[in-house]
């Protein structure tokens, strides 16, 4: 998520050690701790109050399925077309700079054979 190697993190350390001293830095960490764990069980509970609320029907529901990326994979591409396209790809088509409705990346998932025709729409043109 953060994409935090070693050294990063030993940096981090470093910088923290520097700032608040060697015996304010054991108290931080602890607070930053506890703070996060508090932050994992809110959004426990509120997704477990969201799912309690939604009803039977919707007890599978994932809320990364909202998340656009996730929604192209799993409703346009197929299974192969997906695995061959990274992330990046997807998010530009979605979210870039004019960005493509879903049902245009779809489209765009199934290139053509060299030598195809392309469909035509005459109500589209």
């Amino acid at each position: 998520m953060f994409d935090l190697s070693i050294w990063k993190i030993l940096a981090l350390l470093v910088v923290g050690l520097v700032i608040f001293g060697p015996e304010q830095l054991p108290k931080m960490a602890s607070q930053a701790g506890r703070a996060l764990r508090d932050l994992r069980r809110l959004t426990e509970s509120a997704r477990s109050d969201l799912a309690d609320s939604l009803g039977e029907e919707f007890r599978d529901f994932d809320l990364e399925d909202l998340n656009p990326r996730t929604f192209v994979r799993k409703h346009l591409l197929d299974d192969d077309v997906a695995a061959e396209l990274n992330d990046d790809w997807i998010n530009d088509a979605v979210s870039g700079p004019g960005g493509l409705a879903p049902a245009e990346v779809g489209a765009l998932a199934h290139p053509l054979i060299a030598g195809e025709v392309p469909p035509y729409d005459a109500e589209a043109t």
